[in-house]
C-alpha cells in the first residue's frame, strides 16, 4: 500500500495547530464511544497520555519516508501496549477514534481525501505494530487462567 504523504503531512501540520482540542476530543470520544476500553486507562495520567499520544502521531508524520525508521518505532510502541493489555480487537476502535477526532477537531477543513489517507495509514500502522507483538494466551485469553 502507498500512503499519500503529502495528504497526511498537510492534514497533520493544521491539526498541530490544535493538539488540546484534537487529544481531549480523542479521549473523550474514545470514552464514550467505547467504555470497555477505560479500565485501561485507570492508572494512567491523562495529560501525560495526550502528550504521548500526539508525540506518536508526529513520530509517524516526521518520519514517513523513512520507513526502516517507522517500522522500529511502530514495532516497539506495539511491543510497549501489550504490556498495557492493550488487545488486537482496540486497534479498530482506536483507528475508528482517531479518524472521527481528527474530523471533529478540523471541522471544515477536513476532507474525504484526508481521511482516506488516514485511514490507509492507521491500517499501515496497526499491521506494523502488530508485528511487533507477542501475546500470551492469559492476556489473549484471561477467562482461561
Amino acid at each position: 500500500m502507498t500512503l499519500n504523504i503529502e495528504l497526511l503531512e498537510t492534514s497533520f501540520a493544521q491539526l498541530q495547530a490544535q493538539k488540546a482540542e484534537f487529544t481531549n476530543s480523542f479521549y473523550s470520544t474514545l470514552f464514550a464511544d467505547y467504555p470497555q476500553v477505560k479500565p485501561l486507562f485507570k492508572s494512567t495520567d491523562m495529560d501525560e497520555q495526550a502528550q504521548k499520544l500526539f508525540a506518536s502521531l508526529i513520530l509517524v508524520v516526521n518520519n514517513l519516508k523513512k520507513s526502516d525508521v517507522l517500522t522500529n518505532a511502530l514495532e516497539g510502541l506495539g511491543t510497549r501496549h501489550v504490556k498495557y493489555r492493550v488487545l488486537p480487537e482496540h486497534y479498530p476502535l482506536v483507528g475508528g477514534t482517531l479518524i472521527k477526532s481528527m474530523a471533529t477537531t478540523l471541522k471544515d477543513k477536513w476532507t474525504p481525501e484526508y481521511e482516506q489517507a488516514w485511514v490507509d495509514a492507521y491500517g499501515a500502522i496497526t499491521e506494523i505494530m502488530l508485528a511487533g507483538t507477542e501475546y500470551s494466551p492469559t492476556i489473549l485469553n484471561p477467562e482461561s487462567v
